[in-house]
């Protein structure tokens, strides 16, 4: 019995590593400035400017590049250099020509999965970074549809969902993020599966739904997976 018309997969931080490349940026972000101000009011001032930022210029590592370069002309009243600002630059660089780290148990469960069930991944931000992950990732083949977007929403999913013709009843989203992954999600009425990165970025945090919330389930690892389907599926029956 197929349970779900389609399981889907957040990308960054579910599949495979991302978040570490931007912790480390932030590191030497910090460094960089650390003669003007403390590392505290630093990444305060950053994260304002990235939210700020998010309605010009998405998610993503040339997203985050420009909003260190802002940041940096802001906190230095503009006297940081150019010779800086390249080196901005080419943190920015570094991380888009990044190898691609598969998260554990990625590279078997997914094959595995995508003989069983209908795979989906669907990502936010910058398309041609998303694209190039996928690619260096070798996942691509073991997914049926991908769709790369520039924010998770409830409207977003809808329109995905009547895209693709599938009840919400019949879908389910598994990510690391609790407003773009599992909230919107379940509010439409699908099943959600919370499996929490090692760092989360203050803007994709969120309360936690009970853990009673009708088809909410959070795991520790992809590799719990399968089991989860499998528990799934025999109570549906």
């Amino acid at each position: 019995m197929v349970t779900f018309d389609f399981i889907a997969f957040d990308a960054d931080d579910t599949l495979w590593h991302s978040e570490r490349l931007y912790a480390e940026a932030q590191k030497q972000f910090t460094q960089l400035l650390a003669s003007y101000h403390d590392p505290e009011w630093i990444n305060d001032r950053l994260y304002q400017t990235e939210i700020r930022n998010i309605q010009h210029f998405g998610y993503g590592v040339k997203a985050f590049a420009l909003s260190l370069i802002e940041t940096a002309i802001e906190l230095t009243e503009g006297r940081i250099s150019s010779r800086e600002i390249q080196e901005i630059v080419d943190w920015a660089k570094k991380m888009l020509n990044s190898d691609v780290e598969l998260l554990p148990y990625v590279s078997q469960i997914i094959p595995q999965l995508s003989s069983q069930y209908p795979l989906m991944i669907i990502t936010k931000g910058d398309l041609l970074d998303q694209e190039t992950k996928i690619k260096k990732s070798g996942l691509g083949k073991y997914f049926q549809h991908i769709e790369i977007v520039s924010q998770k929403t409830l409207e977003g999913y809808e329109k995905l969902l009547r895209k693709y013709s599938v009840e919400p009843g019949h879908f389910m989203m598994i990510g690391n993020s609790l407003p773009s992954d599992i909230l919107p999600v379940l509010k439409l009425g699908g099943s959600a599966v919370h499996i929490p990165y090692e760092i989360t970025w203050l803007h994709e945090t969120a309360e936690q739904p009970p853990r009673d919330h009708s088809g909410y389930y959070e795991l520790e690892n992809l590799g719990q997976l399968p089991l989860l389907l499998e528990r799934i599926t025999q109570n549906r029956e």
